[in-house]
């Protein structure tokens, strides 16, 4: 599926924007991709702010020029744009349980991640917060990201030690987080997931197998 209409300015590095990339790959839509420099600071650029005030990515630029931020937002236009393959869920019941784990992950495991990185990596000196406005870093965080990050990784292991898909039976946007986060935490903070967690080891293998973890 494809429409030309639609612009996502993205970065290749952007943890978020990856959310959103594999999202399209899932549900096989094809947008017109911009590509946004962070280590050039692109998202600083009068251009950019124009495009998005906060100066964050990923933004989705719709055909009237209407920008949208935020990754469950951009979600949600594409979601309700188009019916085929919804990633967000299709009976109530569905969708509030999707919803919740995204939400949970996405406090609890990716921004635990996000904290412990951007406190402490030296390049992000007076940004340890994404958005316009600078903060200095925190070292003190680290150990209690990391804290949070173990302890994220348990409960999700008793999640889907019961679970085939984070949110349920259905592969959805809760995995796609989820998958996002434990890619992150190996990463940025060298935090793998404990060889004991077997049940996330399982759910990692088969969702990583999929195409659109590539993207």
């Amino acid at each position: 599926m494809s429409t030309d209409t639609l612009k996502l300015y993205h970065a290749s590095g952007s943890p978020n924007s990856r959310r959103v990339r594999r999202y399209l790959a899932e549900r096989n839509l094809s947008v017109s991709m911009v590509s946004v420099d962070l280590s050039a600071k692109e998202q600083f650029s009068p251009a950019y702010i124009e495009i998005n005030p906060r100066s964050m990515v990923p933004t989705l630029v719709l055909a009237n020029g209407t920008s949208i931020g935020e990754v469950p937002a951009i979600w949600r236009y594409l979601e309700e744009s188009f019916a085929e393959l919804p990633l967000l869920g299709s009976t109530p019941e569905e969708k509030s349980l999707i919803t919740m784990w995204e939400r949970r992950v996405e406090l609890d495991g990716f921004a635990a991640v996000m904290e412990g990185v951007r406190n402490t990596v030296t390049g992000l000196k007076g940004r340890a917060l994404a958005g316009p406005h600078a903060y200095e870093q925190i070292p003190a965080l680290a150990e209690r990201s990391a804290a949070r990050v173990l302890n994220f990784f348990d409960d999700l292991e008793a999640q889907l030690a019961n679970s085939q898909f984070v949110a349920g039976d259905k592969f959805s946007v809760a995995d796609i987080t989820t998958l996002v986060t434990l890619d992150f935490a190996a990463g940025g903070m060298n935090l793998p997931v404990p060889k004991t967690h077997l049940a996330v080891k399982k759910w990692y293998a088969t969702v990583s197998a999929r195409p659109s973890a590539k993207a």
